[in-house]
Formats: structure tokens, sequence, C-alpha cells
């Protein structure tokens, strides 16, 4: 993969433990997350800087207006987006970076970064999607509705993402996700300045 790191993007529908396969990627393999900014409020439990930089919506459009973000967007009234320093500070450490974002902006991310792995996760049903969003209990049954009409927006660009991981058990789901990156950073096309160094180095016996 040369000097720079990979950007791994992980989207999924509301609810369906995208979040918690992330934290775990992190702990258990040694990834970097990416901390997206947010307008909406913390959840109990959530800590500015850890999960999310919330911010108020002033803050927010300032940063928009200078260009402090790769990707942005509004989801159910609140902003979402990617600082751009982070992610690239990273990357350019050599350091493998998640991001986890929703679908359309893992598709600005794509055009951004072409050589970006992008990873959905799904539930098996839609009925076992809205039976883990109502279970959280952190949400009105009409912010639950707004979730699941979004999913349904999203299912259209399901098939954009190079790996869809169905999230049924976890612990697999976590394996099987970490064995589609790793899979992914041995591609030949990811490893070009590896293969010119063999070569050049063979060249060199003779």
């Amino acid at each position: 993969m040369g000097n720079r790191g990979s950007l791994i993007v992980i989207s999924g529908f509301s609810g369906v433990g995208k979040g918690t396969v992330v934290k775990r990627l992190v702990s258990d393999y040694g990834y970097e997350l990416s901390i997206s900014a947010t307008t909406r409020s913390p959840r109990t439990g959530e800590e500015h800087g850890r999960e999310y930089f919330f911010m108020d919506k002033s803050e927010f459009e300032n940063l928009i207006d200078y260009g402090g973000f790769i990707e942005w967007t509004q989801y159910v009234e609140n902003y979402y987006g990617t600082p751009r320093k982070f992610v690239e500070e990273s990357l350019n450490q050599g350091k493998n970076i998640i991001l986890e974002i929703e679908v359309m902006g893992a598709m600005k991310i794509k055009e951004q970064y072409p050589d970006a792995l992008l990873i959905f996760i799904s539930a098996p049903s839609i009925d076992s999607l809205r039976d883990r969003l109502r279970g959280r209990g952190t949400e009105a049954e009409d912010v639950i509705l707004k979730r699941l009409k979004k999913a349904t927006e999203e299912s259209a660009d399901m098939d954009k993402y190079d790996y869809i991981v169905i999230n049924d058990d976890l612990e697999e789901c976590i394996q099987t996700v970490n064995s589609v990156i790793v899979g992914y950073a041995c591609r030949t096309s990811n490893n070009q300045a590896y293969i010119k160094e063999m070569r050049d180095d063979l060249k060199g016996i003779w």
C-alpha cells in the first residue's frame, strides 16, 4: 500500500449496529477512526471528541464555508460531516482510517478518493431492522419511521458499495469486515510501489 494509509468507508441502515462493529474494529484490530462532526444532541454516554465533535448549527455552517469537510449532509434535521484535516493527516501517516458515514456522504468520498473501500452493513431483514430501532429506546416512533423511510432511499445505492456484510451475528460480522479490509489491501492495484521495488531489486541481481 506504500506509505499512505487506506481509506475505509462503512455505511449501513440506522440501527443495524454499524457503530458497534466500527468500535470493535478499532479496539480489536487497531484501525484509526475518523470522528465525524454533527449538530445532533449527544446520546447518553457519548462524549465530545470521542463519538462525535458536537457543534451548533452556526459553527458547522462556518466550517462548510471554509471547505473544512470532505463531505457533509443533512440527515433527519441534523448536519453530519467528515473533517478534512483529520483524514488527510491520518492517511499521510500511513494509518488505515475508517469513516462511518451515511450513503450520500460515501458517494462523495468515492468521488474524491477513488481507491477508498466502501462496505455496507445491513440487517438480515427489514423486520429485524425495525425491531432493532425500537429496541434502542432512544427515539420516538415518528423518528423511527423517518429512519425507515431513509433506509428505503439508501437501499437504492447499496449496489454502489464494494462489499455488503450482513450483521446477523456480531462476532462473525466483525471478522468478515476485517477480512474484507485485509483482502482489499492485498490487491495488486494497492501495491504498485511494492511491485516496482521487487522488480527493480530482481533486476539488480543480474
